[in-house]
């Protein structure tokens, strides 16, 4: 098991709370409050499960800036009223930041038994494919 540090669990806490109040935002006609609400816990239950200065150092990458104003932009974009334009700019940037990891993810989905015969499918594997291809480093 996993041993997390007290503010590793709070930021867990944060980061879940986070991702249930920008789904539910999503669901409830793009709510700019529970948007914006969700979008401040994810990233501070971020820094708080990876640390501040880690935190820094993966969003301001040389090669990552145009995936961090993406995404941070969608966040103020969101604050300032406009949540669906907000969104969007938001989801572009979490791909271009997390597509490295997606490899990884799609790896470790397809040893679930029931959601690996699903990505194995023919019409879903040459997307899932290409999806799990990494040409980027992280």
């Amino acid at each position: 098991m996993i041993s997390l540090t007290d503010s590793q669990k709070i930021g867990m806490g944060l980061t879940g709370f986070g991702v249930f109040f920008l789904f539910f935002g999503m669901i409830l006609f793009f709510d700019k409050a529970l948007l914006a609400i969700g979008n401040i816990l994810f990233v501070a239950g971020l820094s708080f499960v990876i640390g501040l200065e880690r935190t820094f150092r993966f969003f301001f990458q040389k090669h990552k800036m145009k995936a961090t104003s993406f995404f941070l932009g969608g966040v103020f974009v969101v604050l300032i009223g406009w949540p669906i334009i907000g969104v969007v700019l938001e989801i572009y940037g979490f791909f271009l930041l997390f597509r490295g990891f997606f490899p990884v993810v799609i790896g470790f989905i397809r040893r679930i038994p029931v959601l690996g015969s699903i990505l194995n499918l023919p019409f879903i594997s040459g997307y899932v494919d290409k999806v799990g291809e990494s040409n980027t480093m992280v």
